[in-house]
């Protein structure tokens, strides 16, 4: 058997597979997200090891022959924490999460030292984990001085599993310390705040072994035998070996609270004003491609909150028949936009409202906004040298067929479906725990899932489509004065 642990943001999912990558079964520990100022998210590491063990516990109580013989544990996890800890191994403060924002005036000024973007090939966002102690550093000195490593979330649960101080590269190249094209840590960023690569955890690539799970944890699990911890992945990448999206030109949408367009990529292609992320993958010599909206279904359940209707009624109004766009344009903006634009404070409109503009035609244009917003990613994507020919849809979104079809016109590229199952974060963190394990060829095992149908663009609507998303495209250009 073959254990993940994905360590999300509101908890911790742990997965057992067999060596047929069969899903055995799966158990959660719960986590809560601390907001003590405005812009500020934090979470006790603590707190993932009782999430972690709760997990686990579940397992036990429900597959304890199947838990004792795991041989590989493969771990991903929410990026771009700051987790501080000291010589001793004692954790210095609250970790800062990936959606704090309190560093953003230090995010723009390391970000203007033009080594960041030429090294790591992204912007410095707010997000990311340099700038995070760059405020440290500002703002808590004395906590600052006792830094003795700097750890990723899932990386501080490594070193409880197995004692270990050891990152990988698809996580790493989420800190903006990383080279991203050597696959190494970079003297000079980490000198660009106060750092040195002796605070950072050693590199493996995410198929590699990193460890191995301590005697004491085994037995309480009721493991017997050595168990290889693998490098893991950060939560997109570990989603991407879970989605089968390894090899050259593969990609997924995803149409979660947020939507992401995710590319795997043979070469490393960096363009960092593009908005677009240029991380490693976790798979050795692969690089990926990503660009990320911040309000995918979290414009249509905005939309159901003002209207009263359910998210599944009004997409049921539209019927299964993709409609040509209407003339009412809908931006998605609602937290502002990160792909292509870069944009904390823009927001959202609907644009060419009439008398006769319907809950319906409100509808289609929200649908029609995020499918033009996506669309914006693929461009952004193009730009910078990855062509796309087909896409995989997941994510809560893909229900609606109407949406995925509207999708793959505005894309002009088909829409598969995938087999029913759970092919996110923690099957792939398991999965590398099954190539750390045995040594099995990456590609082999990190396959695709069966696809049970692909939607195709409608090609009667692809003129109508164009005009409407330039259209889309003109309006950020227009409004953006008025939010600045």
């Amino acid at each position: 058997m073959y254990l993940g642990l994905d360590l999300g943001t509101s908890g911790v999912k742990a997965m057992l597979i067999d060596g047929d990558q069969k899903i055995v079964g799966s158990a959660d520990g719960s986590l809560d997200v601390s907001r003590p100022h405005s812009g500020w998210s934090e979470q006790e590491p603590s707190h993932w090891v009782r999430a972690t063990e709760e997990a686990v516990a579940g397992l036990k109580a429900k597959h304890p022959k199947e838990l004792a013989t795991v041989k590989g544990i493969g771990l991903s996890g929410q990026m771009h924490g700051a987790t501080l800890i000291d010589a001793a191994d004692k954790v210095l403060r609250p970790c800062i999460l990936w959606n704090d924002t309190r560093s953003h005036v230090e995010a723009v000024a390391l970000d203007a030292d033009p080594r960041f973007r030429a090294l790591t090939g992204n912007i410095v966002f707010p997000g990311f984990t340099a700038p995070k102690l760059a405020w440290v550093r500002k703002h808590e000195p004395e906590v600052f001085a006792k830094v003795a490593k700097v750890l990723l979330p899932k990386d501080y649960l490594r070193l409880w599993l197995t004692g270990d101080y050891i990152s990988e590269m698809s996580d790493s190249a989420g800190t903006s310390w990383l080279d991203t094209g050597k696959r190494a840590w970079s003297s000079d960023l980490l000198a660009a705040t106060d750092l040195s690569e002796e605070q950072m955890p050693a590199l493996v690539e995410g198929t590699e072994q990193a460890g191995q799970l301590r005697a004491e944890l085994a037995a309480q699990w009721g493991i017997s035998g050595n168990v290889v911890v693998a490098g893991g992945a950060g939560d997109n990448a570990a989603s991407a070996c879970g989605m089968g999206t390894v090899s050259d030109g593969a990609a997924f949408v995803s149409l979660g609270t947020s939507g992401v367009l995710f590319a795997a990529n043979g070469s490393y292609l960096p363009k960092p004003e593009s908005a677009v992320h240029a991380f490693c993958h976790a798979l050795p010599n692969t690089w990926h491609q990503m660009g990320v909206i911040l309000s995918a279904t979290d414009a249509l359940n905005w939309h159901s909150g003002v209207t009263g209707k359910s998210a599944a009624d009004l997409t049921g109004e539209l019927g299964e028949t993709l409609k040509a766009p209407t003339g009412v344009t809908f931006l998605p903006y609602l937290s502002g936009e990160r792909t292509p634009h870069n944009d904390a404070v823009i927001r959202g409109a609907f644009i060419g409202l009439e008398h006769e503009s319907s809950r319906a035609v409100l509808t289609q244009a929200v649908l029609e906004g995020v499918a033009f917003a996506i669309r914006d990613n693929l461009e952004a994507l193009r730009s910078a040298g990855t062509g796309i020919s087909r896409v995989t849809a997941i994510g809560g979104g893909s229900r609606s067929h109407y949406w995925l079809a509207s999708i793959a016109t505005a894309l002009g590229v088909p829409v598969d479906l995938p087999a029913d199952g759970d092919f996110g974060a923690a099957f792939g963190a398991a999965r590398l725990g099954l190539i750390a394990a045995t040594g099995a060829d990456p590609i082999a095992v990190c396959t695709p899932p069966v696809t049970s149908g692909t939607i195709e663009p409608v090609s009667a609507l692809s003129g109508a489509y164009e005009d409407a998303f330039r259209r889309y495209r003109a309006l950020y250009p227009a409004i953006k004065s008025l939010a600045h």
